[in-house]
């Protein structure tokens, strides 16, 4: 008996953690997402250091440049994370009333 491909457990498991993760986050009250948000900013700087040290540890160029490809997409992600992030909270502030306009 063989055992399964090590690439093909690694398929399924990325396969489920989307479906997981776009039930979990679909499902988010709208209160909830700032905070969800923040965490998610930090887990995609998480992702920048550790692609960081895998690129940087690597001895074929095809493995480093996969290593900055990721650390790019990690970075749009969590400068993104932070617009996102500051427009959701712009939305709670208060508006300024214009003098002599009565509501």
């Amino acid at each position: 008996m063989e055992a399964v491909s090590p690439t093909l457990i690694n398929l399924i498991i990325f396969v489920l953690a989307i479906y997981v993760g776009f039930h979990v986050v679909w499902n988010v009250t709208p209160a909830l997402h700032t905070p969800l948000m923040a965490v998610t900013n930090a887990i995609s700087a998480i992702v920048i250091v550790g692609a960081m040290l895998a690129a940087a540890l690597t001895e074929s160029s095809l493995a480093r440049y996969m290593g900055v490809f990721a650390v790019a997409l990690a970075a749009v992600n969590v400068f993104g994370g932070f617009l996102v992030t500051r427009r959701m909270l712009e939305m709670f502030k208060k508006k300024d009333k214009k003098a002599g306009v009565k509501a």
